[in-house]
């Protein structure tokens, strides 16, 4: 009998403290939600507020670029890329950043000079950010992160690592500086 009263009072005491914690009954949702890539936004190599909404429904290729990077020569075939499938709904969308080796120094006018002379760029491309760190730009934090993507956690090793982005604004890959814009892996996502 003894033992029965311990084990009922101690049930009871065990559901008075489960029952003193409250949850807010979405808490749990919200922090397990990801963001939408088009809730996102950035400023524009022209100083123009671009939202990613602008790209709803295209499939989107996010790059890090930089101006005096060995990877540098990959805007040319990004700009292909662009000219090739932009009619059936691809953005390439250049984001310079200094963050590895201060391989792009310019101010937004001579990274914006630089890429027309010497690649013709027609893609969006956006003022200078960080891709990693305390300052890292929103975009980036939702390219890397699974709990805000959805997708997958990466990290941003080195100047043109690729993020490939499908047209419901789900983060689909993420591709290594290697990877090259016309490599098999870029062209079967974007005819796929």
């Amino acid at each position: 009998m003894r033992t029965s009263v311990v084990l009922v009072v101690t049930a009871v005491l065990s559901l008075g403290c489960f029952n003193s914690v409250q949850v807010a009954p979405d808490a749990a949702l919200q922090t397990n939600t990801p963001m939408s890539f088009y809730s996102l936004s950035a400023t524009d190599i022209n100083g123009r507020t671009v939202s990613m909404e602008e790209f709803k429904g295209k499939k989107v290729v996010v790059v890090n670029t930089a101006s005096e990077c060995g990877y540098t020569p990959q805007y040319e075939q990004l700009q292909e890329l662009y000219e090739r499938f932009k009619d059936k709904g691809l953005v390439v969308v250049g984001f310079p950043s200094n963050d590895f080796g201060g391989q792009e120094p310019g101010s937004e006018a001579e990274i914006a000079a630089f890429c027309q002379k010497n690649y013709g760029v027609t893609f969006p491309l956006m003022s200078k950010v960080s891709t990693k760190g305390g300052e890292q730009h929103p975009v980036y934090q939702w390219l890397t992160t699974k709990a805000k993507n959805g997708s997958m956690d990466s990290e941003v090793k080195w100047n043109f690592h690729k993020f490939l982005i499908d047209e419901q604004g789900r983060l689909v890959k993420s591709l290594g500086s290697g990877v090259g814009p016309l490599d098999e892996e870029v062209l079967g996502w974007v005819n796929g």
